[in-house]
């Protein structure tokens, strides 16, 4: 009798194994600081105790700066109690691993800083100067701004989080100044005319104003030099918005109407569209915001103001240029902000930190504009005289 047994496996496969069990893999725990906002009266913050809570049960150490959520109606009491640790001292804020931060610290902050410290914060590249960049590079700072964050899906995640707040509260607060200025509403009145809102830009901020100022019941125009983009937003608010490519005549005839103009379009080392000739030419009392200002001008004749002193007045019209319109709403802009950042962090956790993500992860590498105080950004080099490198170059 045979005793050769058939099997699909080889002796080597049949001889026993030691057994392989699953390692969790945890990332690197920082130190996140979270320092109180110093710069143009700003109110919002980048966490909330909420989120606080979730990152210290992830193993983070969480240094919130005394005040540093007052603007936002968060107390330190709330922050402690969510396991923050509450300090008086900017220094220590500003010593940790990671900072989060509204707006780009000032040159005395940059003082505090450790280097290789990760910054995350806004660029607001209209208000920045060559000496800014300079002071973060003898630092050697790993520096991340909103706006260059991109997502897995190509898109600049926290613009467009904040340009959605920004377009809705661009036409509530130009509602306001109508009321001050000449004693309009945006519309929606029986018998009553609606007031005429000029929207430059059809973006993402543009659709969130449009959409705003539909619902107050105004009259709508939208420009824009991009036929995609006014085609994108002609589907969303299903057709009833007139649009049109920047045509500086027909633009120059609907300004003369315009009661609100909002001004959506980022204009980085471009001229105004608006021209101050146009905008004399347009209604006393009419109300203009710029909401872009931080990165470049949409009208001629806008400059930056302050939360202080919002507006001023230029040939009769009312102009706002705040660079944080949306921390006139800071709660809603805390949460949203502190959302993102909520998962961003714990992604970045998951994956076994910042470094590890900046080897794998190409959209990481593009959301930094200095790499260990190298700058990576070519836009920015251009703009200040500064010697580029090529972030793929020095991550590999």
């Amino acid at each position: 009798m045979s005793t050769n047994i058939f099997t699909p496996f080889t002796e080597e496969e049949l001889m026993p194994k030691e057994e392989k069990l699953e390692v969790i893999k945890k990332g690197k725990q920082f130190s996140i600081g979270i320092p109180k906002e110093t710069c143009l009266n700003e109110r919002r913050t980048c966490i909330t105790p909420d989120a606080v809570q979730v990152l210290v049960e992830h193993g983070h150490e969480i240094i919130v700066e005394s005040g540093a959520g007052q603007g936002s109606f968060f107390t330190d009491l709330q922050y402690s109690e969510s396991g923050a640790k509450i300090t008086n001292d900017p220094k220590e804020a500003f010593g940790q691993d990671l900072i989060l931060k509204i707006n780009p610290p000032t040159l005395d902050e940059i003082d505090f800083m450790k280097p290789n410290t990760y910054m995350v914060s806004a660029l607001q590249i209209n208000l920045r100067d060559k000496e800014y960049f300079l002071k973060l590079a003898e630092k050697k700072i790993n520096a991340i701004a909103f706006e260059f964050i991109v997502d897995e899906y190509k898109q600049l995640a926290l613009v467009r989080l904040i340009g959605e707040i920004a377009g809705t509260v661009s036409i509530l607060y130009a509602s306001e100044l109508l009321a001050l200025s000449n004693g309009l509403m945006l519309g929606g009145i029986t018998g009553v005319r609606p007031a005429e809102v000029v929207i430059l830009g059809a973006g993402i901020v543009g659709e969130f104003a449009t959409k705003a100022a539909i619902g107050l019941g105004a009259s709508v125009k939208v420009f824009d030099n991009s036929l995609s983009k006014l085609r994108r937003l002609h589907t969303m608010v299903d057709s009833r918005v007139p649009t049109s490519v920047i045509d500086p005549k027909e633009l120059s005839k609907s300004l003369r109407r315009a009661d609100v103009v909002i001004g959506a379009l980022p204009r980085l080392n471009m001229t105004p569209i608006v021209t101050e000739d146009m905008v004399m030419k347009m209604k006393k009392g009419s109300v203009i915001i710029d909401i872009t200002i931080d990165n470049g001008k949409v009208i001629e004749t806008s400059e930056l103001t302050t939360m202080e002193d919002p507006y001023v007045i230029k040939h009769g019209v009312i102009h706002c240029g705040l660079p944080n319109l949306t921390s006139r709403m800071p709660r809603t802009t805390t949460k949203a902000i502190s959302n993102f950042f909520l998962s961003y962090i714990l992604n970045y956790d998951e994956e076994g930190g910042f470094e590890n993500m900046l080897i794998r992860k190409n959209e990481m590498k593009q959301s930094l504009y200095m790499y260990k105080g190298r700058h990576t950004k070519k836009i920015i080099c251009d703009r200040f005289g500064l010697t580029y490198h090529d972030i793929n170059l020095l991550i590999f």
